[in-house]
């Protein structure tokens, strides 16, 4: 039994790793790596993505904030920093293991804070329903405005569908098939733990109070204002990147609000951080646009790397501050209990 539980967890970190692994040498196999340093040293605004910074930053603080405020209502008084180290240390597991996070802020909250792990989960799953449902508005909406825009190209240069198609090789649509298939296996999973999960009269009846806690939540303009400033953030945490090339910085925040749906839905794929699919779809976005396909596939690789770079600093920020923080809290009861 441990040696299949031992295979399931090595499997569960290789595949990912392993799809995201192989996308990302079909794109860039003949691509000459020597010039990303140039381009990061020379051919780079720094400026604009060190402004991008503190946006990435505020999109974890205000889920943090917004999940607070979903735990209340269940009487769960979490603390507002575990909440929101919480979070950065979930999206930092993520790149370990993709979809771990959800699991593993749930985790923190109850080790630190002592918030039931069944009725955190729920409030997880509500989310995450919340958030499907404004993407899912937000990407109608997007295509309609952008509508246009494809139009345009298709007239002034000429293309038709069967030519975008025909210059999409079989390996892309390989790629796009493989990335399918594994969203469709991530769903057969999560299915699976919710079924485990079911068993269990408990924890299906606290996943229950946390997926219904958002009727009772008290002030429901603050939890809207949270919901969009996620997004709102994530948003300009990214549109802010494209200042920093030349070939992308004219684009306007349309294509980057096409660019920014289509790489959140390619992030479903289970691969670390989204690597590979978010990598393929968004380069395939900006060629639509007119961007260079080298040029594109600079943008992704510096883009994607520097953010997670920046995921990866705030959770070890965070795992430092929560040890900091419960060896203060046993310092404090060590010494109430010896006076």
């Amino acid at each position: 039994m441990n040696t299949r539980k031992l295979l399931n967890s090595s499997l569960k970190i290789a595949l990912p790793l392993v799809l995201g692994g192989m996308i990302l040498y079909w794109m860039y196999r003949d691509f000459d790596f020597s010039r990303i340093w140039h381009v990061v040293a020379h051919d780079m605004d720094w400026t604009w993505m060190l402004l991008s910074f503190p946006f990435g930053i505020l999109a974890q603080l205000f889920r943090g904030l917004r999940w607070r405020q979903t735990l209340e209502p269940m009487g769960e008084r979490a603390r507002t920093s575990t909440c929101v180290h919480a979070v950065m240390l979930s999206y930092a597991a993520s790149l370990v293991i993709p979809r771990v996070g959800e699991f593993a802020r749930c985790g923190v909250l109850k080790r630190y804070d002592g918030v039931s792990f069944p009725k955190a989960l729920g409030t997880v799953v509500t989310e995450r329903a919340i958030d499907t449902l404004l993407m899912l508005g937000i990407t109608v909406l997007t295509l309609l405005m952008q509508m246009g825009v494809f139009s345009t190209f298709f007239k002034q240069t000429g293309t038709s569908m069967d030519t975008l198609t025909g210059r999409f090789s079989g390996t892309g649509y390989v790629v796009t098939v493989i990335c399918g298939a594994a969203a469709v296996i991530l769903l057969h999973f999560v299915m699976k733990r919710l079924a485990i999960y079911n068993k269990v009269k408990a924890t299906l009846g606290g996943i229950w109070q946390g997926v219904t806690s958002l009727r009772n939540v008290r002030n429901v303009p603050l939890f809207v204002f949270f919901t969009l400033a996620i997004w709102g953030s994530y948003f300009i945490h990214y549109y802010l990147t494209f200042f920093c090339f030349g070939f992308t910085e004219g684009l306007g925040a349309g294509c980057a609000l096409t660019t920014f749906i289509v790489g959140s839905i390619a992030v479903i794929v289970p691969t670390p951080n989204g690597a590979g699919p978010w990598h393929f779809a968004v380069k395939t976005m900006l060629i639509l646009y007119g961007v260079a396909s080298d040029s594109a596939l600079f943008f992704v690789l510096i883009v994607h790397t520097i953010q997670t770079m920046l995921v990866m600093l705030l959770g070890v920020y965070s795992w430092v501050a929560l040890g900091f923080t419960r060896r203060m809290a046993e310092r404090r009861q060590t010494s109430s209990e010896v006076q």
